[in-house]
């Protein structure tokens, strides 16, 4: 077969599964913990929220959730009695099984202290992935970590030598490396499918909000407030700085921790991070990244075009007065072999503009340009296994507990996960400065330029400070 064409024999020959294992992790024995290579690997859940529960329902039969932890008892009583549509049936008979016997946690860090459970699922909110992660790397515990991997670029690195330091399997749950059908196009780019990649273009995803005050208003009996807080600074309690998803404003769903600056990075680092994933991917650049990142000017009329229907109905209208804002400008970044890297208003999907033509690749789909580029490629039944609600994540989930078992390498390690991510934050990084940047993937900084590199991290508030990690200088710690 030509160097430049991919078939499914070879991507079938490539991506062959892992066979289920016949021992069981040292770290497990070591706990004491597991007397048969059988047993299911015990599982806790940070974050019970909507995706926190979407992820327990998903869990494979060689698994059980043992230990759930959320600030928010009602977000924990709402994943034991599942009464809200469609939890109430894709719960129901953990609610009745596993779900009855569970211990509670409203902070993790108690939790990880204790350490009772094999493995942990961290769902929460953006600005506890760092802190939740190294502390479950230092008690011994595998991870399953949705993605943004971190808030920052520094949190993700420190992240990432954690696992290191102490030998975890950390999957990032960016499923579209697993998905078969996204494995296949993503690899046809990479080896050579379209010749010569020159640009690649990307969804041009919102950054979030700063700047915002909030009246206070009384705390729910069974929040902590101060837990939710966590690393980011104090502020009143206000309904609108954490739930997301579950009230409207006018006619508009709210979107809560998202939107916000000191919580999250907002679309570009949420919907952002599966897009640029699969760039990375494609590219072959899943240990390396951009050496040049720029802003663009706000087309007003394309945004109001791209995203009154999609972005805009998840945030009030207020926050719609597009050209005052630089989080909605484009972003041009540049690799060293000079490959471009574009955040287009007007595209909806990755697209690969190549020698001989153009790939889109979207979650479980890919579409070429000419048709023929692709020679019997994946059979597209294949697909189905990913329908489902939420986005079903069982075959990634499957992986992590595989590699957990073999102690091998999932499909999105923390390194890619890292990676990936840094992307979208160096896009947030120069809409924030608003100048060009020159960016060094291989020591993680701006070159010659303190303004940007205070950017890569942010201190901590007391107590919620990242521990010790060998091999990281991450900024302050307490």
């Amino acid at each position: 077969m030509s160097a430049r064409r991919s078939t499914r024999r070879d991507f079938l020959a490539k991506s062959t599964l892992t066979a289920a294992p016949l021992f069981v992790p040292s770290h497990v024995l070591g706990r004491g913990s597991r007397t048969a290579p059988n047993d299911r690997i015990e599982i806790a859940v940070v974050g019970c929220g909507v995706r926190g529960k979407y992820l327990i329902a998903n869990l494979p039969d060689s698994a059980r959730v043992t230990t759930l932890c959320d600030c928010a008892a009602d977000r924990i009583e709402g994943v034991r009695r599942p009464k809200e549509k469609p939890f109430d049936s894709i719960l129901a008979d953990f609610a009745e099984g596993d779900g009855r016997h569970c211990r509670t946690y409203a902070d993790y860090r108690r939790l990880f202290d204790e350490a009772k459970a094999d493995a942990v699922v961290i769902a929460t909110p953006d600005h506890h992935h760092a802190l939740a992660a190294v502390l479950a790397c230092r008690a011994g515990l595998d991870v399953y970590l949705e993605k943004p991997l971190a808030l920052t670029i520094a949190g993700g690195r420190a992240v990432a030598d954690a696992v290191a330091e102490h030998d975890r399997v950390l999957q990032v749950g960016s499923q579209q490396r697993t998905m078969e059908i996204n494995r296949f196009a993503c690899e046809f780019v990479r080896d050579g499918g379209l010749g010569k990649v020159s640009l690649v273009e990307v969804p041009n995803y919102p950054g979030p909000i700063d700047g915002v005050r909030l009246a206070e208003q009384p705390v729910p009996a069974g929040f902590d407030w101060d837990l939710f807080l966590g690393p980011s600074s104090r502020r009143p309690y206000n309904r609108k700085w954490w739930d997301k998803d579950s009230f409207k404003v006018g006619r508009l769903t709210w979107r809560g921790w998202d939107l916000f600056r000191d919580f999250s990075g907002h679309l570009t680092t949420n919907w952002g991070a599966h897009s640029v994933d699969m760039v990375q991917y494609a590219l072959g650049a899943d240990d390396t990244g951009p050496a040049e990142v720029a802003i663009g000017e706000v087309d007003e009329a394309a945004i109001e075009r791209d995203w009154v229907e999609k972005w805009s109905k998840k945030t009030p209208r207020a926050r719609r007065p597009w050209g005052r804002s630089t989080r909605f400008h484009p972003v041009t970044m540049k690799y060293s072999d000079g490959t471009e890297l574009r955040f287009t208003p007007d595209v909806d999907t990755a697209v690969f503009h190549g020698e001989k033509g153009t790939m889109k690749i979207s979650r479980n789909k890919f579409v070429v340009d000419p048709a023929d580029l692709v020679v019997d490629g994946p059979d597209p039944s294949i697909a189905a296994k990913w329908v489902g609600g939420g986005h079903v994540a069982r075959p990634h989930l499957e992986n992590w507990l595989d590699c957990i078992r073999t102690r091998g390498v999932p499909n999105a390690p923390v390194e890619v996960g890292h990676r990936s991510v840094t992307v979208c934050h160096l896009a947030n990084t120069v809409r924030e400065l608003s100048r060009p940047l020159r960016w060094d993937p291989d020591a993680e900084r701006f070159a010659n330029d303190d303004a940007a590199n205070a950017l890569l991290d942010r201190a901590p508030r007391e107590g919620f400070g990242l521990p010790p990690v060998r091999g990281s200088n991450v900024g302050p710690r307490n």
